[in-house]
């Protein structure tokens, strides 16, 4: 994985108040609580006493009490009191397990994976979004999540993977794409079309007007949307479980329609087509050999696979960067 970023790690709604939720996440057991305001906590999920999972316990006055011996932890994962040594007895310093700085907004759950000193203001989100209404679902997928994300910065699969969906119109030519990045942000403008058997694929270099086509754009670390339309678009999260597995939380974004029961049949009509076009993502990703993706790998990539070569540069660097020491 990348250190030092915000990762989305589950949708906001999976948390509840008043009891705490174990979830595997970038290799590591965490254990999640709210706290007396409502506030997301997260702390390594394994009590520094006795080893015991800290998410079996109980949530006392914000703060999570271990099960087995009852040491009370606060969100720093500091143990601020023992029990067995009295109310008023001191806590060495050493009594503590790893905290994450946690996030909160648009629906989703952040937590800094990297150094504290380092912790970026607020993470990145396609802030537009605010203004649309969504639904949304989950998917677990037996891969690690750069393979994910590539598979939607993939252009190229369209015409065979979506053959009766969105990849219908057997336009097999892709000219380009385009791909452009600004720090941490990719946005690749999209144009594929019918092979007419005279025209070869245009270079990136020989398109003018790519700002005219369809483009999806990718931001460091793990959030994706497809710029559908004005109103429609579709987003994605591609949240690391371990090296083998990630969990995919899909939405679709709508602007169209307001009124309150022809909303929530659009959305829920606009999650169905998701879940469709991602299980037939899935079917072929997950037999992709190796599970993970490198910068250098045995592959024969093609022009039109541009926009998976920039990630993967860009996630070399970033790695390279801020690697955990």
């Amino acid at each position: 994985m990348i250190y030092n970023q915000w990762y989305v790690i589950l949708e906001s709604k999976e948390l509840k108040r008043g009891k705490p939720l174990l979830v595997k996440r970038l290799n590591e057991q965490l254990s999640l609580w709210r706290d007396e305001n409502g506030n997301a906590c997260c702390i390594e999920d394994k009590c520094c006493h006795r080893g015991v999972s800290l998410s079996c316990g109980k949530i006392i006055d914000g703060k999570l009490e271990c099960p087995f011996h009852g040491f009370i932890y606060d969100k720093q994962g500091k143990v601020i009191s023992i029990p067995a040594n009295g109310k008023n007895a001191a806590v060495p310093q050493s009594m503590k397990v790893q905290s994450y700085r946690t996030f909160e907004d648009y629906g989703f759950i952040w937590i800094w994976w990297g150094d504290e000193n380092k912790t970026e203001q607020e993470p990145f989100f396609f802030k537009e979004l605010k203004d649309f209404s969504y639904s949304s679902f989950k998917d677990d997928w037996n891969v690690h999540y750069s393979r994910a994300i590539e598979n939607q910065l993939d252009v190229v699969h369209l015409p065979f993977v979506h053959k009766t969906t969105i990849g219908s119109g057997n336009k097999t030519v892709v000219n380009g794409p385009v791909v452009v990045r600004e720090k941490e942000l990719i946005t690749f403008y999209v144009n594929n079309v019918k092979d007419d058997g005279k025209t070869p694929a245009l270079k990136p270099d020989e398109i003018k007007d790519y700002k005219n086509f369809f483009y999806l754009q990718f931001h460091y670390p793990n959030i994706w949307q497809n710029f559908i339309s004005d109103k429609i678009r579709a987003f994605a999260a591609f949240v690391p479980v371990d090296d083998e597995n990630t969990i995919v939380y899909i939405r679709y974004y709508q602007r169209m329609i307001n009124i309150p029961l022809l909303k929530q049949l659009m959305n829920f009509t606009g999650k169905i087509a998701s879940i469709v076009i991602l299980r037939q993502d899935k079917r072929v990703v997950v037999t992709q050999l190796p599970v993970k993706s490198e910068l250098k790998m045995d592959e024969r990539l093609i022009m039109g696979d541009k926009p998976i070569i920039e990630y993967r540069k860009h996630r070399q660097e970033l790695i390279d960067s801020f690697s955990k020491n």
